[in-house]
């Protein structure tokens, strides 16, 4: 299954599907883009789990808890309020996706060069615009 089918499947449809890729394209092409995420994991001892998801072996899960306490509760909430989910169904949602986005955008093992966030919304094609 690839990540369009993935986040499909993981998300359902409509404008919250939407909403939702938007929100993982950012955390992983936001400020610092994706070299920032691995710093953020790194300075919480969960390294070794975003470089699982960087590299060509499996990739180790993430709890919603871990995901949070990378992300801030504060982030969290206001990515929530956003989506008018609760708080746990998004990290639920995160915890699944956000692996998948950043292994399927880091081809070889290795983080792409330059704008990492074109390529992801290259990646993800049409998806966006489908309701």
């Amino acid at each position: 299954m690839d990540l369009m089918d993935s986040l499909k499947s993981a998300i359902g449809g409509g404008n919250q599907q939407n909403d939702l890729i938007s929100i993982i394209m950012s955390l992983i092409g936001g400020e610092g883009g994706i070299n920032n995420l691995i710093g953020q994991f790194a300075s919480k001892g969960l390294g070794d789990v975003i470089n699982s998801w960087v590299g060509t072996g499996k990739n180790l899960p993430i709890s919603g808890d871990q995901l949070k306490g990378v992300l801030g509760d504060g982030t969290i909430k206001n990515l929530a309020s956003k989506l008018g989910m609760d708080s746990n169904a998004l990290l639920g949602q995160l915890s699944n996706l956000l692996p998948q986005a950043v292994d399927k955008l880091t081809p070889g093992g290795k983080v792409p060069e330059g704008d990492i966030m074109s390529k992801g919304m290259d990646l993800l094609g049409g998806l966006l615009g489908n309701k």
